[in-house]
């Protein structure tokens, strides 16, 4: 019997008793107005939150809140756009959008995040766009993460991101930079 051999079967006759893992139910928070919530914590992590009322053109109200956005990128249906970022060959293309608006899948109250499952051919829109809009179901809201994680689907492309506010860094002198990582702005349109 070789060393290996040896150091497998003391392993073997050491095997300790297997059991179950636990179920673990999380005792997580519930609040009573996920809307209010998500758009107050939303504000908290940089970004905004804006229920649209009913009757709202959402297409006036984002040229109200972008009013200096130029090239506009989506594929959202119904939404007015100055380019289409399925019709590029290169992410690069998109560098210079000003605006780029995407449709999200579900909010977190927790922490204003949005699951942003890929439904553009290049998913660099979601990060080199100067400003995001996400389209949001208002009734998509979930209270918590536990929930979320639940939730998360991929479509064919493969790829899905939580996104939370603009995106933000911050060096050893606290020197906050906003937009290292992808946008520089993200509003949340509720609908």
């Amino acid at each position: 019997m070789n060393s290996k051999e040896q150091i497998l079967n003391n392993i073997r006759l050491h095997n300790l008793e297997k059991y179950d893992m636990p179920v673990i139910e999380p005792d997580a928070i519930q609040f009573p107005d996920k809307i209010n919530q998500f758009i107050e914590v939303s504000k908290t992590v940089g970004g905004n939150a804006v229920l649209l009322k009913e009757g709202e053109d959402i297409n006036q109200l984002i040229a109200e809140l972008y009013p200096d956005a130029k090239i506009i990128a989506s594929n959202v249906s119904g939404i007015n756009s100055t380019m289409d970022p399925d019709s590029v060959n290169n992410p690069r293309e998109l560098n210079g959008v000003n605006l780029g608006i995407v449709e999200g899948a579900f909010g977190v109250a927790e922490n204003g995040a949005v699951w942003i499952p890929q439904h553009v051919k290049e998913r660099a829109l979601y990060f080199i766009a100067d400003s995001l809009v996400i389209l949001l179901d208002k009734e998509s809201l979930v209270d918590t993460m536990h929930e979320a994680y639940k939730r998360q689907q991929f479509n064919d492309y493969g790829f899905g991101v939580f996104i939370s506010g603009p995106s933000k860094t911050a060096d050893i002198e606290q020197a906050l930079v906003k937009g290292a990582h992808g946008a520089k702005e993200v509003t949340v349109i509720l609908k």
